[in-house]
């Protein structure tokens, strides 16, 4: 297994329900790890033979919260 995090900054994010929306949306991604939402920001810890950023960033926008920036980290 080989773990990733990323990092996104989306918009459209305005309450609990949004963060709770965003939560059970990308825990439905097989690999997602652990999933953390503020301040406009979603960070995931993901395994990457489960999924990839790009997957979770597509996921976000089809959820409605449009990706402005993307970033990994180790």
């Amino acid at each position: 297994m080989t773990k990733e995090s990323a990092y996104f900054t989306v918009g459209g994010i305005s309450g609990k329900h949004d963060v709770k929306e965003i939560k059970r949306g990308l825990d439905t991604l097989p690999g997602v790890l652990s999933v953390s939402v503020g301040g406009g920001r979603v960070a995931v810890d993901f395994d990457t033979t489960g999924t990839r950023r790009d997957r979770i960033g597509k996921q976000l926008a089809d959820m409605g919260y449009p990706v402005l920036d993307a970033q990994t980290g180790g």
